[in-house]
């Protein structure tokens, strides 16, 4: 599909979807102007980014990964309006379980690029940074951290630039950066008492700790020339 009809389509459906929100969980002045600051950006850079990398037209994955950010600007809504536990937890479920679909779609129809992989990743993290935000509200500001990590690497990159360096695929990597929505999503729910949420929250955040520093360490030695196989990390 042309780039100009998918966003102008994705932004009447974002609208659409969070006047939905209104009308039935109810969603204030605040959540609304969280929700249109997020399509408002989201529809920007998304422009920015398709002309960087000029995709001349939208694959059937990209368009997975746009109903998996509309549904990360409604989870940014409700949180911002504050409370709405269950209906965040729908919404934020469905688009970890999209997670799953994107890939295969993008590879089954030959249609992966580095376009649609970088918009999947930062869909990914802005998810995980909004469901972080909401779960610190029941069990701490330390819970930040999970979704704060990728931007922190993001940032040391800028400082370091062999922390930029490509890494190489690791299923490790996939499987913990899964388990943070998965984690985080568990706590939201309050499903477990406090301390289970905890221990599953706090277990999610050190193996995120460790892939990350994994891969900090094989760049690092790639850095200086040597190699290493595979590394997991975030």
């Amino acid at each position: 599909m042309d780039e100009r009809r998918v966003l102008v389509a994705g932004a009447c459906a974002q609208v659409l979807v969070l006047a939905t929100l209104a009308s039935t969980v109810g969603l204030g002045v605040v959540g609304w102007t969280a929700g249109v600051l997020y399509l408002v950006s989201g529809v920007t850079v998304l422009a920015w980014t398709a002309r960087r990398t000029r995709p001349r037209t939208w694959g059937p994955a990209d368009l997975v990964t746009l109903c998996r950010a509309l549904l990360v600007g409604a989870v940014t809504a409700l949180v911002v309006d504050g409370g709405h536990g269950w209906p965040v937890v729908v919404l934020a479920s469905i688009a970890l379980v999209l997670d799953l679909v994107d890939g295969p779609v993008a590879r089954c129809t030959r249609t992966a690029s580095p376009f649609g992989a970088r918009f999947d990743m930062e869909v990914d993290a802005f998810l995980l940074l909004v469901l972080s935000v909401h779960a610190a509200s029941l069990l701490g500001p330390w819970v930040i951290a999970i979704g704060a990590m990728r931007y922190v690497f993001a940032l040391a990159g800028r400082a370091a630039p062999w922390l930029r360096a490509p890494l190489p695929p690791s299923r490790a990597r996939r499987v913990v950066a899964g388990a943070q929505g998965a984690a985080l999503v568990t706590a939201s729910s309050q499903v477990l008492a406090p301390w289970g949420s905890v221990a599953v929250t706090g277990g999610a955040l050190a193996a995120l700790v460790w892939s990350f520093g994994r891969d900090a360490v094989g760049l690092w030695r790639a850095r200086g020339g040597v190699r290493l196989p595979a590394v997991g990390g975030g």
